[in-house]
């Protein structure tokens, strides 16, 4: 399995981490449930640095980006990645929970945050 993280410096942008969870809330988000090889997405925050990004975890190499849905988020942040960074994973391991899914959690996606 690989890794794939990116994140952007919004400072200078005018995007906020508000403005690009409601563009998760408007259906960035279900392009992604369908790509190949794609085991879990996640788009995260730093509020505290003003950051946003993902974490893509691939069940191998990734897709060529051709294949990928587009990168709306450099499209509304006006550039690409500030950092993006590749990694195998050595191991992994669950522990005990009761979710079900990992599917439409989050802030953005929470029902009593939906306009």
């Amino acid at each position: 399995m690989r890794v794939d993280i990116a994140w952007w410096e919004l400072d200078g942008s005018s995007q906020t981490i508000e403005s690009l969870r409601e563009h998760l809330r408007k259906g960035a988000v279900r392009p992604w449930a369908s790509v190949p090889g794609l085991r879990v997405k996640f788009w995260i925050a730093d509020q505290e640095h003003n950051r946003w990004g993902a974490v893509m975890v691939w069940e191998g190499d990734r897709p060529p980006a051709g294949s990928l849905p587009p990168n709306l988020a450099a499209d509304l942040i006006g550039c690409p990645p500030t950092h993006r960074s590749r990694f195998e994973v050595e191991a992994t391991v669950e522990g005990v929970h009761s979710m079900i899914t990992l599917g439409g959690l989050g802030p953005a996606l929470a029902a009593d945050s939906r306009p």
